[in-house]
């Protein structure tokens, strides 16, 4: 095998690895934001629970 294939083996393996970490990183900040947001909604209310409720026969 010669430097050249060796090389680019080695380079194609780096371009891989770089790649996985930033997609896991941009993955990582997409799920702390998405969590940050749901965290900063305000509390919501049921929209019959605890109301009265007329029931007929």
């Amino acid at each position: 095998m010669d430097i050249n294939s060796i090389m680019s083996s080695q380079l194609r393996s780096l371009q891989s690895t770089v790649q996985m970490s930033v997609m896991t990183k941009a993955l990582s900040m997409e799920t702390s934001a998405a969590a940050e947001m749901l965290n900063n909604l305000p509390a919501a209310t049921h929209p019959h629970k605890g109301a009265s409720v007329d029931i007929k026969a």
